[in-house]
C-alpha cells in the first residue's frame, strides 16, 4: 500500500520539487499552498506523513501543526517542520508539537532518509 504525504509550503517550486522526490520513491503526495490551504485535506482520508513549512502566510507551520494534534483522527500522524532558519534546537521541536525538524537548505540531501524512517 502506499504511503500519503501532505506537503505544506507556500512556495510552489519547493512542492513540487519535494512531490516529484517522494513520488519517485513511490509515495502518493498531497498538498496545500498554506495551512489553511492543507486543512482541506484532512476529511478522514488516510495521511502518513505532513511536511511543512515554518513560514507561511495566513497560517504558518506552527499554527496548522496545533490544529492537527488537536484533531483526534490526526493528532498522532507524524509531521516533518521545515525552516531555513537552522536556529532551532531540540526544545523548540517539542514545543512545536512536530515529529522532526530539518533544515530547508539540506532538505535535499536528508528528506528520503527522514521520511522512510518516521514512516517507512
Amino acid at each position: 500500500m502506499n504511503k500519503t504525504v501532505l506537503i505544506v509550503d507556500d512556495s510552489d517550486f519547493v512542492v513540487q520539487m519535494l512531490r516529484f522526490t517522494l513520488e519517485q520513491e513511490g509515495y502518493t503526495i498531497l498538498a496545500g499552498i498554506d495551512g489553511r490551504d492543507a486543512l482541506k485535506h484532512f476529511d478522514g482520508q488516510p495521511i502518513d506523513l505532513m511536511i511543512t513549512d515554518l513560514h507561511m502566510p495566513v497560517v504558518d507551520g506552527l499554527e496548522l501543526i496545533r490544529w492537527v494534534r488537536l484533531n483526534a483522527a490526526y493528532q498522532d500522524m507524524p509531521i516533518v517542520l521545515f525552516d531555513s532558519n537552522n536556529t532551532h534546537d531540540a526544545a523548540y521541536l517539542e514545543r512545536s508539537g512536530a515529529t522532526a525538524l530539518l533544515s530547508k537548505d539540506k532538505m535535499g540531501e536528508t528528506l528520503i532518509s527522514t521520511v522512510k524512517y518516521i514512516i517507512g
